[in-house]
């Protein structure tokens, strides 16, 4: 395997960093992949990826104008989806992140339609999971995140529940351990303050 050019994986992270290498390897080549996040494990790929994204939404049956997740390690990784906040905003979000907050905001217009499903706002999250990231810090950008399961069934939380849901279908299956939620992170509306999704 050719290990690819990446930044190296902060310290604070205790993870492997191989299995992380790979699964960035495999996402830049347009792959799909699973991981685990602070409830679920998650599919995630190159949210710039169209045919990635596609074959993403097709394994998950979900509709595309329902719009995705998308995760980051830090901020300045969804800066490019994103259009500038208030200061009234940033604070509010900033309170919950990192963390297990996922923030509806307003998009910028050249996002592409796979992703924000053709709403205005799109959903983001700087994930305070520390294998998620990783990911996201080794890959040096946004992710996609949707749980690992069909349309309407039950997410997966262990990579052979993934299996048993996917079979083969997956690219790579990065090891690792769901974070202590029960329930899916809660998405909330930045302008609003108001709760689109319990946790």
């Amino acid at each position: 395997m050719t290990i690819p050019t990446i930044p190296p994986i902060s310290r604070r992270h205790p993870v492997n960093r191989w299995h992380i290498l790979h699964a960035v390897e495999v996402i830049r080549r347009g792959g799909v992949i699973a991981y685990a996040t602070e409830a679920v494990y998650g599919l995630g790929c190159d949210p710039r990826n169209s045919s990635a994204v596609k074959r993403l939404l097709q394994l998950k049956q979900r509709k595309p104008e329902k719009g995705l997740i998308l995760i980051a390690s830090a901020f300045e990784q969804i800066e490019p989806f994103i259009l500038p906040l208030d200061t009234k905003t940033q604070k509010r979000i900033d309170k919950t992140w990192p963390g297990a907050t996922t923030w509806l905001l307003p998009v910028r217009p050249e996002v592409p339609h796979w992703i924000t499903g053709g709403h205005k706002k799109i959903a983001i999250r700087i994930t305070a999971h520390p294998q998620a990231s990783a990911l996201c810090e080794a890959l040096g950008g946004a992710l996609v995140s949707t749980s690992a399961n069909r349309h309407k069934q039950q997410a997966a939380r262990t990579t052979m529940q993934v299996r048993r849901i996917f079979t083969d279908q997956l690219d790579y299956i990065l090891p690792g351990k769901v974070g202590a939620q029960d329930n899916p992170t809660e998405i909330r509306d930045a302008e609003s303050n108001q709760t689109v999704r319990a946790s």
